[in-house]
């Protein structure tokens, strides 16, 4: 029989010769001490492979305490170095208690209360800043609606002299400076307004087909007399690849070119104003274009190459009192093409003239052209065409009354709303053209009224501003269209044939 290996050296080492293995007692009590041996044995290693883990483990979180330890200290130490940035008055206190988390703690306790007061007033510095914004805005609308209303009967009184025979040179001269600077007078009207709402980030963009080789040609059309009033040679140069028809904004491309071929006219004489147009890109979607005025004129320094696009900002403080302007036309320029996704670009030499280019998309457009009358004075005609005219102001009445008459068209008037919904209900009109502010009932609600009753009579809104929240509203109510005041003549046509 085997015992644990200590008995078997017991038994050699005092029974040498053997130990009498038959006796029942002797055997049954070596089992017994070699089973105790056994069993010690084995919790011994059980017990020291317990040790070995414990021991394994103990230092395992030891060295992770360590470490845990260390990044508590960092911690502690960055939030001390934040807090004496924010607070160097607290730099003492921190330095010289190494673990003052509860000062920490306090600080920052202190911190997020005062943030909270702090939010608390900027939410209402937002709320007192929204409202300056909003009476910013309706003072606008109010001083464009009151300005544009004498300006409309200055500026169409005037188209209706030009076209008066039998005045002399000297009457002629007369008109030409009052035209000139009733122009220049909206010009700047325009450019305050629109920047404001610039400002207000109230800019956005329609999408009208444009037939965009005629639409140049009528920007060369509309600078022309000014160009050669200066001596200067206004060109068009077209890329025959242009589509006839784009998808854009019109109003916002010619407020752009206008402004640098005014600029360029401005600043030319006896000289050349170049505008190109050429075809960049065209895709399924989109075609992209070219755009440049170029000029011979006096040139911009190098160094005032960007400055001239900063808000009232000319290139020396000799332009405006020798040329004038309000040093807003560029900026104004720079940032609706930034808003469409573009850049104006400008290269320029002293005494030899600049430069001026951007490239802009455009949808794709499916429009055909379509030919429409000649507006030469009193020689385009509007027989036939039964016109009621919505106005509240007088002047406003006597201009277009007098625009109307002059292309034959008959003419039903209307002082507000209210009498327009009760003529037209009684009467068959053509075309209704609709002043927006009007007493008694405005034009919004006596559109509503009037397409309550009838869907079909063209209805153009007469707005003294061109607000996307104006243009939408009348959209809204059942408009089909607007004009601007002041507009002239040719403008006034358009849209009339247009509609009718």
């Amino acid at each position: 029989m085997a015992f644990h290996k200590i008995i078997d050296s017991l038994l050699a080492k005092h029974f040498p010769d053997g130990y009498n293995q038959d006796d029942k007692n002797l055997n049954e009590f070596l089992t017994a001490v070699s089973s105790h041996y056994n069993t010690f044995e084995r919790d011994k290693k059980i017990t020291e492979h317990a040790f070995t883990i414990s021991e394994r483990e103990y230092i395992n979180v030891t060295e992770n305490l360590k470490a845990q330890n260390e990044i508590t200290r960092q911690s502690i130490e960055k939030l001390k170095d934040a807090i004496i940035h924010l607070a160097p008055d607290r730099a003492n206190a921190f330095k010289e208690n190494d673990d003052d988390i509860i000062g920490i703690i306090s600080f920052l306790s202190e911190l997020i209360v005062k943030s909270k007061a702090l939010e608390a007033d900027l939410i209402a510095a937002k709320e007192i800043a929204e409202k300056a914004a909003l009476v910013k805005s309706e003072f606008l609308s109010v001083m464009s609606h009151e300005i544009r209303t004498p300006l409309n009967a200055i500026i169409g009184t005037i188209s209706l002299f030009k076209f008066q025979e039998g005045l002399d040179e000297a009457k002629k001269e007369l008109l030409r400076v009052m035209g000139i600077s009733s122009e220049n007078l909206l010009s700047l009207i325009n450019d305050v307004l629109d920047f404001s709402k610039m400002e207000e980030g109230k800019i956005n963009f329609a999408e009208r087909d444009i037939e965009i080789k005629t639409f140049l040609k009528n920007l060369r059309l509309a600078n022309r007399v000014r160009a050669e009033e200066k001596g200067n040679t206004l060109k068009v140069m077209l890329d025959d690849d242009i589509p006839d028809f784009v998808k854009g904004d019109d109003l916002r491309l010619g407020q752009i070119l206008n402004n640098l071929i005014s600029n360029a006219v401005k600043f030319t004489k006896n000289g050349t104003v170049t505008i190109t147009a050429t075809l960049h890109k065209l895709t399924e979607e989109f075609v992209e274009l070219y755009f440049e005025v170029a000029d011979t004129g006096i040139g911009i320094p190098e160094d005032k190459l960007k400055l001239i696009f900063e808000r009232f900002t000319q290139a020396n403080n000799n332009i405006t009192r020798e040329y004038g302007g309000s040093g807003l036309g560029l900026t104004i320029i720079k940032r609706l093409l930034l808003l469409q996704g573009s850049e104006i670009q400008l290269t320029s030499t002293v005494g030899k003239g600049s430069k001026f280019f951007f490239y802009l998309k455009f949808k794709n457009s499916n429009a055909k052209s379509s030919v429409l009358p000649e507006v030469i004075g009193s020689k385009s005609d509007l027989n036939g065409i039964t016109i009621l005219l919505v106005e509240d102001v007088e002047f406003n009445i006597f201009v277009a009354e007098m625009m109307l008459n002059n292309w034959n068209a008959k003419v039903d008037k209307a002082e507000n709303g209210l009498v327009a919904v009760d003529k037209i209900k009684a009467n068959t009109y053509d075309l209704v053209l609709m002043d927006i502010q009007m007493p008694v009932m405005d034009g919004y609600t006596a559109t509503e009224e009037i397409r309550k009753f009838n869907k079909t009579v063209p209805i153009i809104a007469l707005t003294a501003s061109l607000s996307i929240d104006i243009q939408e509203r009348a959209n809204q109510v059942g408009m089909n269209g607007f004009i601007t005041k002041p507009f002239n003549p040719n403008e006034l046509f358009d849209i009339i044939s247009k509609n009718v």
